[in-house]
């Protein structure tokens, strides 16, 4: 007969079990709640901080758009220029703070996955630097919101 250690308590189903040769893994029959909580926690020890504060910045353009949007249902759509232009300057910079997140993730593939590398000027292969992606996302952001200033008229 196995005896208990003193302090010791089985862990309960829905926790996390961990395996012998790897990381934690959910159980097969895990509730929402706690797939949502196990995605949560690896997003927190994955992500870097610059990554995280993109993802904060994108929250905040998706409410800024649907503030707009409720908006213009609500209280009508007068100067229909006017939301036009600040409803699409608030999803063209989603879009290009989308595009800046993937250039400047430090994500390493899986092994037998296929990644599209692209060659540079000197014939190496690689990735943008992080200083020119995000150059690339001033430039677009100055574009997109001198664009949305004229369409206001």
């Amino acid at each position: 007969m196995p005896t208990k250690r003193a302090g010791a308590s089985p862990a309960p189903p829905s926790i996390t079990k961990s395996l012998s040769s790897g990381p934690k893994t959910l159980p097969p029959n895990a509730s929402v709640f706690d797939i949502a909580h196990y995605v949560w926690q690896q997003y927190l020890a994955t992500t870097s901080e610059r990554t995280m504060l993109l993802d904060v910045f994108m929250v905040f353009l998706v409410l800024v758009g649907a503030i707009q949007f409720a908006y213009c249902v609500l209280a009508g759509n007068f100067p229909f220029n006017a939301f036009l232009s600040g409803f699409s300057a608030a999803v063209g910079q989603f879009v290009l703070t989308a595009s800046l997140r993937m250039q400047t993730s430090n994500g390493v593939p899986k092994e037998g996955t296929k990644v599209a590398k692209s060659k540079d000027e000197s014939g190496q292969v690689g990735s943008v630097s992080h200083e020119r992606a995000f150059a690339d996302y001033i430039f677009g952001s100055l574009i997109l919101h001198f664009f949305c200033i004229n369409f206001i008229n």
